[in-house]
């Protein structure tokens, strides 16, 4: 009996997770094998999550989303399409089906899935368009009747959708034959981000939704479809609707009854100093043969007497209201985002976080009854959910913590994402009191707030593995003598007794901010993995601390953030004895990046810099860049109307200080910070004698995403710090 008894102790002891002994230290193969999982769309009965993950293929060099479905009830969480890539899936009314995104066939196409809710699996799947120009984005109405979706077109292909189909595809089909490759411009906002357009426009199309497919149909173009040129462009004209962005909620949403659509647009004559887009409602259902002037005559523009930014409509369930996001101050794309009220009735708006003036408004969703708004919200490192009702209009904390993509699954129970830096996104489920709780108050911290269930486990098993360390939070008196908030890493392993050297992080924006979130980019934990004290500053200009805090940045690059980040690191210094002050790395991108070039010019306190993407002189980065509202406004004018505040802040004219040893890296495809700032830099580093390496991206915009680029990235990062400062 007592061998027996071994034997099953032995059994039971292999059976269970590997011990905290065993783990081994962050690495970025670890990373990489972590699933990224996207916002949860609750399945209309309320019983079902569907979401996306992206896998990553390190040697293949790919990142391929599936669609993953979890019940609400609990269990386990389970791939239902793995056999090709899909994303963004979208319910369909009845629940039985869903769209999603694939490029399996002809590009980019809207696909659906036939879905079995006994079972929670797929048991068909169908492309259901082939549309030249491609599609993306889509939604499927509330009335079952209509799927909406985004394309990129050519906005003088007008008319009837027969013909602007037509014209598409042969222009499209010019393009990719002609011999020439040259591109004539006649206004700004030519090339965006990280792609020339080539003179097309995102619009918005929409078209009858399939009608439920015959016993045995299988994959391929739906049974009852129709030809792909029924679908209508529901935003024709030189806009593009919805405007560019970089993710979080859609620019464009369906009535609760399916017979309109809100989207937002950018009109101004001149994008790239605006930053006014307005909401735009639309009759969906036009005549076959009604043309783009008939859809143009029925559109209204809701906010036309606001000059900033509008935008994410959403309807509320009972079709009385549009809650919407919005900013104050035209130019201005730190402005702080409020939430808004249209009553479509009166045709009157207001705004619902008025009593609350320090929040920035996320992603957000209604309550079932149509009575409160729940939102994301940063708050002092931490990203919280939010309530605010029609009636009593003072938000309210209700889940703390950060936390993101709330969206209801049936009348009382939340279904968020949730991170840390610890652990990548997961999805939540919130239940307890959320229309009771009151759980943060105006500069209060948190306390009672609701303690929501993780639903999805995909990266339990493979961080179970690895060892980390908490994010950890401390206070110093930084400019003006404000309060600064700064956060430290520790290194796997830790041992109080040693000295650990630095790498001291900047974050860009410059309006953003570290906190208690996950990055696969910028990544704290695999910075400190390999034994580092990781130390990180929100200086004046961060989010997360009211709207004066995020201001006193504007006009003044190299003032207050350079005085909090060099009295954040002497706090850090003085009060942990661990850190070995000799030893001390400067690490920032985008304008963490301006403020690396700003470090080399005004202190030597540092043993080397890393600048990615960093603007280095200031007046040939207005030159280059494409969204100019954003030098205008922080450097208050152009450099022919304000010269004197574009030199006062460029790094490029204390260039005859520079002494410590510097990575430079850049991107061909960075549009927001055109490569020739790099190139600059590295020129002026190698005149002077500075010690100094250039990494260059020939593929890659403002972002290292390609999974092989991003390991050499962190490779020659590390590899740099490690030269200059030594392990």
């Amino acid at each position: 009996m007592r061998i027996r008894s071994l034997s099953l102790l032995f059994a039971v002891l292999l059976s269970l997770p590997v011990a905290s002994q065993t783990k081994h230290p962050f690495t970025f193969e670890d990373m990489m094998a972590l699933k990224r999982v996207g916002e949860p769309v609750p399945s209309p009965d309320g019983k079902w999550v569907l979401f996306a993950a992206v896998d990553v293929d390190l040697k293949a060099n790919t990142k391929t989303p599936h669609v993953w479905v979890v019940p609400i009830a609990g269990g386990k969480e389970q791939a239902i399409i793995s056999d090709q890539d899909a994303d963004r899936p979208r319910w369909a009314r009845d629940g039985k089906r869903f769209a999603f995104v694939s490029t399996k066939e002809n590009g980019s196409q809207i696909w659906t899935a036939d879905f079995d809710g006994a079972t929670g699996t797929v048991t068909e799947k169908h492309r259901l368009t082939s549309i030249a120009t491609e599609a993306s984005g889509e939604l499927w109405s509330p009335d079952g009747k209509n799927i909406l979706f985004t394309s990129d077109v050519y906005p003088e292909c007008d008319g009837t959708p027969a013909a602007e189909a037509d014209c598409n595809a042969k222009k499209l089909d010019e393009a990719k034959n002609s011999k020439v490759k040259a591109l004539i411009f006649t206004h700004l906002m030519y090339r965006h981000w990280n792609a020339y357009k080539g003179g097309k426009r995102t619009h918005i199309l929409v078209m009858a939704a399939p009608s439920i497919a015959e016993p045995g149909e299988g994959t391929g173009t739906r049974h009852g479809l129709g030809a792909v040129i029924a679908a209508r462009d529901l935003t024709p004209g030189d806009y593009d609707a919805p405007p560019f962005s970089l993710g979080g909620q859609d620019d464009y949403a369906f009535s609760s009854d399916g017979q309109e659509i809100c989207y937002s647009s950018n009109h101004d004559p001149v994008e790239a100093i605006s930053t006014n887009k307005d909401l735009f409602t639309v009759p969906v259902n036009f005549p076959a043969d009604a043309s783009s002037a008939q859809v143009l005559a029925a559109t209204k523009n809701i906010t036309a007497d606001n000059k900033a930014a509008d935008e994410t409509p959403l309807y509320s369930p009972d079709g009385k209201y549009i809650a919407y996001r919005a900013q104050a101050r035209p130019g201005d794309e730190s402005d702080r985002w409020r939430l808004m009220l249209y009553d479509r009735k009166k045709g009157e708006r207001s705004t619902l976080t008025s009593d609350f003036p320090d929040l920035w408004v996320g992603s957000f969703t209604w309550s079932p009854d149509s009575m409160f708004v729940f939102f994301a919200a940063e708050w002092y490192g931490d990203s919280v959910i939010w309530r605010v009702g029609l009636q009593d209009t003072r938000p309210v904390g209700v889940v703390d913590g950060f936390y993101d993509d709330p969206s209801f699954a049936g009348a009382a129970s939340l279904v968020v994402t949730q991170m840390s830096v610890e652990n990548p996104s997961e999805i939540f489920l919130a239940t307890k009191d959320l229309f009771q709780l009151n759980c943060i108050a105006l500069h209060a911290k948190h306390s009672n707030c609701s303690e929501p269930d993780q639903l999805t486990h995909v990266n339990e098993i493979a961080l179970s593995q690895v060892s980390m360390s908490p994010l950890e939070s401390f206070w110093f008196p930084g400019a003006n003598n404000d309060d600064v908030e700064g956060f430290l890493v520790k290194p796997p392993n830790f041992d109080p007794g040693r000295k650990y050297p630095v790498k001291f992080l900047i974050h860009g924006g410059p309006e953003g901010a570290w906190g208690h979130d996950w990055s696969y980019r910028w990544n704290p934990e695999l910075f400190a993995a390999n034994g580092y004290v990781v130390i990180m500053i929100n200086f004046h200009g961060s989010t997360g601390y009211g709207q004066k805090f995020v201001d006193a940045i504007n006009g003044d690059w190299g003032g207050a953030p350079f005085e909090d980040l060099m009295k954040g690191l002497d706090y850090a210094e003085e009060h942990y004895p661990f850190i070995d002050k000799t030893r001390e790395c400067a690490l920032g991108a985008s304008y963490g990046g301006y403020m690396a070039n700003w470090i080399l010019g005004h202190t030597d306190r540092f043993k080397c810099i890393v600048s990615h993407d960093g603007m280095f002189n200031s007046e040939s980065a207005w030159g280059t860049t494409e969204e100019l509202w954003f030098n205008e406004w922080e450097f208050k004018g152009t450099p022919y109307t304000n010269r004197e505040m574009y030199r006062k802040w460029s790094p490029h004219l204390s260039a005859t200080n520079f002494k410590t040893p510097t990575l430079v890296i850049h991107s061909q495809l960075d549009y927001r910070l055109d490569v020739s700032e790099g190139l600059q830099l590295f020129t002026t580093l190698q005149r002077q004698g500075v010690p100094s390496k250039m990494l260059y991206f020939p593929d890659e915009g403002h972002w290292i995403l390609k999974p092989q680029n991003s390991q050499l990235w962190y490779k020659t990062v590390n590899e740099w710090v490690d030269q200059w400062v030594g392990k």
